[in-house]
């Protein structure tokens, strides 16, 4: 029951910021970072950043969610959805923490990238200084299927069941030992052995904070990445650390 309770207190805390745009920079919701998933891993390094080749997220509807799990669970997935399939998923690693995280549908540089949005969400409504994003309380971010958020309940219940009197938390008794795997950093987690659909579990850059999500697109508006900016790094260029984080 504790462990409910602390969930809906996290979820009330983070609602607020779940939906409306917060203050970004001066740029707007423009990042420095694309460049990121046009560049090889060779260029990337010698530019002193370390990719990180996850693995495959199962997306089995093609409904993207891109949160931080743990605070918001019950995150609606993007607006934009893909075609169901196994996507790789990359993490870019610099001054030791992920600076940011991408989602490859299908190989070739943007043409063009749009901020991820919500359902509802506008972003002909957003002011210069202002982006959407998603809130960070945990210190992590994921993406997965928002059929996998059934799995993550179903993985608790059955933990609760092993545990009938503990005060079950997720990030202690599930996802621990695969983050553990990986130094903490990463994790391809599975929620249910046997069960199609996983989770791509990460570190967010700097903690907890607000972090936008990008579509890069073809010409003709094809998705063909995903792309969350941790705010770390800027031009795609791990060599010098930002002034202002």
């Amino acid at each position: 029951m504790g462990n409910r309770i602390m969930r809906a207190a996290r979820l009330v805390l983070c609602a607020a910021a779940a939906h409306v745009p917060v203050s970004a920079s001066a740029a707007g919701w423009i990042s420095s970072n694309f460049e990121l998933v046009a560049l090889s891993d060779a260029e990337l390094s010698g530019r002193s950043i370390n990719v990180i080749h996850m693995g495959n997220v199962e997306l089995t509807s093609g409904r993207i969610v891109a949160a931080d799990p743990l605070a918001q669970p019950d995150r609606p997935a993007l607006a934009k959805a893909v075609a169901p399939g196994d996507y790789p998923v990359t993490l870019y690693q610099a001054f030791g923490r992920i600076a940011a995280a991408s989602m490859r549908f299908s190989e070739g540089k943007p043409d063009h990238w749009e901020l991820a949005v919500l359902p509802g969400q506008d972003p002909a409504a957003l002011k210069d200084d202002e982006i959407f994003g998603y809130p960070v309380d945990a210190g992590v971010g994921c993406y997965m299927d928002a059929e996998t958020l059934a799995l993550i309940d179903e993985r608790q219940a059955q933990v609760q069941a092993q545990k009938p009197d503990a005060d079950i938390n997720y990030y202690d008794d599930v996802l621990a030992a695969d983050l553990e795997a990986n130094k903490g950093t990463y994790a391809l987690h599975r929620p249910v052995a046997g069960k199609k659909g996983n989770v791509a579990v990460f570190w967010s850059g700097w903690g907890d904070g607000f972090y936008p999500v990008f579509w890069g697109l073809d010409k003709d508006g094809r998705a063909l990445v995903l792309l969350t900016d941790f705010s770390v790094i800027e031009n795609a260029d791990g060599r010098r650390e930002p002034k202002l984080q």
